[in-house]
Formats: structure tokens, sequence, C-alpha cells
């Protein structure tokens, strides 16, 4: 079954109310199976809009992703979120090929 991912691509406007957002949202991750691949660091736009935060997490399935970000614990952690940046974030399916 392939990997799900969630790609996240962020500014955020309150870095320290970001970390309440942070912290609400780890009990999800840890539910579902996340894995951080990508969280922030060095980043170079190459074409596009680039985002200052850039984030990829992996998770057991796209199900998992789904259900992740559709649970309770994320959507509280969510609506932080939403007060404290402006996000773009996508869910999608890995390849196995």
């Amino acid at each position: 079954m392939p990997k799900g991912y969630w790609i996240a691509h962020v500014d955020v406007r309150d870095p320290e109310r970001y970390k309440d957002y942070v912290a609400a949202a780890k009990p999800a991750f840890d539910k579902y199976g996340a894995r951080f691949l990508v969280r922030g660091g060095a980043y170079e736009a190459m074409e596009g809009r680039g985002r200052g935060r850039n984030v990829v997490i992996e998770f057991p399935s796209l199900q998992h992703a789904k259900d992740c970000y559709n649970s309770p614990e994320y959507q509280a952690a969510k609506a932080i979120r939403q007060q404290v940046a402006d996000a773009e974030m996508v869910l999608v399916e890995g390849y196995e090929g």
C-alpha cells in the first residue's frame, strides 16, 4: 500500500502562537503515525510563489493522512493555525514504482 503525504507551504504571521498549533497538532500526528520528512529549514523557491515554511509529513497510507486531517484533534489545531498562519496544503498518495 502506498504511503500518504501532507505537503504544506506556510507563512507564519505569529511565531509564538504557531507554537500552540504545533503542540495541539502533536496528538493527531502521533495517533495517525505521522513522520516529518521536511519541517521548515532552508529552501530556495525555483518556480512559483515560495512561502516561509515548507513541511512534508509521511503517513502509513493516504487514508491515514486523510483521517489525521479530519480528526477532531487536528481540526482543533487547525483552528489555531488559521489564526496565526496562511497555508496551502495538499494530501497526496506516494509512488511505489
